[in-house]
């Protein structure tokens, strides 16, 4: 074998390993994207479980507050049938908006402030927030590192060219940002 087969040989076997590797990158990158939001799923279900719980606590005390509690229910009904995460975002800032409200109307009923099962209920309910904020966080620094594969030369047109596409962020939406007002 002469030295410019050799160098032709080993051009190509470089060339393959570094698409063997860019497409087991980009495999490995939405594996960990799917379990990020399983990940925010889960949180985002015992958040959904547990809106029931607090819905009947409060009807008890509040019942001329009918229209609020309707809506954490449509609220938690939208996302329990959302699929995607764009979708999921969308309703789960709903169901929030929703329950801050609930929870400001509950400053107007001293005795549902004060019950045990309001209170259990609602320290529940932070937890969850605190664990579906860190889940948001895991999802999106994996969808970060995934597209910048991405948007990377070689790498990116090797990915495209295999398949791969850019994936989206689990995002609140600006109108969700801001603090929710309740007035009486």
């Amino acid at each position: 074998m002469d030295i410019t087969t050799i160098i032709i040989v080993g051009f190509v076997v470089a060339v393959v390993l570094f698409i063997w590797s860019t497409y087991n990158s980009l495999a490995t990158g939405k594996v960990r994207i799917k379990e990020a939001f399983s990940g925010i799923d889960v949180q985002l279900k015992r958040r959904v479980d547990l809106v029931p719980n607090l819905v009947e606590t409060v009807k008890g005390y509040a019942k001329h507050e009918k229209e609020l509690l309707e809506k954490v229910t449509e609220a938690r009904t939208s996302l329990m049938k959302a699929t995607s995460p764009h979708e999921k975002a969308q309703s789960d800032n709903i169901l929030s908006g929703a329950l801050k409200s609930l929870f400001a109307v509950s400053e107007n009923y001293p005795d549902l402030k004060a019950s045990q099962n309001f209170l259990k209920l609602q320290e529940e309910l932070s937890g969850i927030e605190a664990k579906i904020a860190y889940a948001r966080q895991f999802y999106n620094t994996n969808v970060r590192d995934y597209n910048a594969t991405l948007a990377k030369f070689p790498s990116g047109p090797i990915g495209r060219g295999l398949g791969f596409k850019e994936e989206e962020f689990f995002e609140t939406e600006e109108g969700e940002r801001k603090s929710v007002k309740v007035t009486f």
